[in-house]
């Protein structure tokens, strides 16, 4: 039979006391007081002297056996410290046993909870020209809520689009119970450009060109958003209303730079209001070769036989 060390199985040694063995039986043996005492440690002794109590206004509360005539009577926190140690009165044990006050209940919190409302989230609506769409800008907002003036700096990205919303974090209207604030959205409103057109992400431009360029092809510039003017090769006999594509200079995306539209170019001949002399002359002659040539004659509507 292997030898078992009674002495450490009480937790007690060789040289306790009948009293301290008797003791450390009757705690081990009994499951409730082996229970606190599995609890309390070495502040069993005080607990049992104190007695469980009920808590009364004004503070921790147990009972004293040794007060005249028994009864309740209020212990203040330095007493509990006191009676136990470093041990903190407000921890989740005590409040177990002597019903101290840790704060607000679990009920308290939960109906906060209930009360706490998230702010609402807040529209405004923003023109926005088309210059600024396409580098992005920043605006200083002002706003009134619940009567209260604020302003707010926005960071406007490029690439915008007409209808479009911009989300500014916290800047809604605020919560209330502790919830946090609702949002800011910006819905934006392009304003119509005298020069371009806005299509998805593509732009559209009509591009002036004189009757002897579309007739005998040349060059001619492209004016883009982004402030540079392109250099647009134009064909002999080019047509009025002709379209010719500009890749990579329409509106960026916001958020995706290498995600650009398109630039088209329409042609727009125009035709001379006045003719001087000289001008006249050589139409005159041109119109002479049309019709020798046996081509329908400039503005006739009908072709020669």
């Amino acid at each position: 039979m292997d030898f078992k060390d009674y002495y450490a199985a009480l937790g007690v040694t060789k040289a306790a006391t009948d009293k301290e063995i008797n003791e450390a039986h009757e705690f081990l043996g009994d499951p409730e007081k082996r229970k606190k005492y599995d609890e309390l440690g070495a502040n069993w002794r005080a607990y049992e002297q104190a007695g469980a109590g009920s808590p009364q206004p004004g503070g921790w509360n147990a009972y004293s056996g040794g007060a005249p005539g028994g009864g309740f009577r209020t212990m203040t926190e330095d007493e509990m410290r006191g009676m136990f140690g470093n041990a903190d009165p407000f921890s989740d044990f005590f409040q177990t046993f002597f019903g101290g006050n840790e704060g607000p209940s679990p009920r308290g919190r939960n109906a906060r909870r209930r009360h706490a409302r998230q702010g609402r989230d807040v529209e405004q609506e923003i023109a926005l020209g088309l210059e600024d769409a396409y580098h992005g800008t920043t605006r200083r907002l002002q706003s009134t809520l619940n009567g209260q003036s604020r302003s707010v700096d926005v960071r406007i990205p490029a690439g915008v689009g007409d209808g479009s919303r911009v989300r500014i974090s916290g800047e809604g209207e605020p919560g209330s119970g502790g919830a946090g604030a609702g949002d800011l959205y910006l819905r934006i409103r392009l304003t119509p450009h005298p020069q371009f057109e806005v299509k998805g992400k593509d732009l559209y431009a009509r591009v002036p060109l004189p009757l002897t360029t579309a007739v005998l092809g040349g060059k001619t510039e492209v004016a883009t958003l982004g402030g540079k003017a392109l250099r647009l090769k134009i064909p002999p006999t080019t047509q009025q209303g002709q379209v010719f594509r500009l890749k990579g200079h329409g509106m960026p995306t916001a958020g995706k730079p290498d995600q650009v539209g398109d630039l088209y170019a329409t042609v727009d001949v125009q035709i001379p209001r006045e003719l001087t002399p000289e001008q006249r002359a050589h139409f005159e002659a041109l119109q002479k070769l049309e019709e020798d040539s046996g081509l329908p004659a400039s503005g006739s509507g009908t072709a020669a036989r």
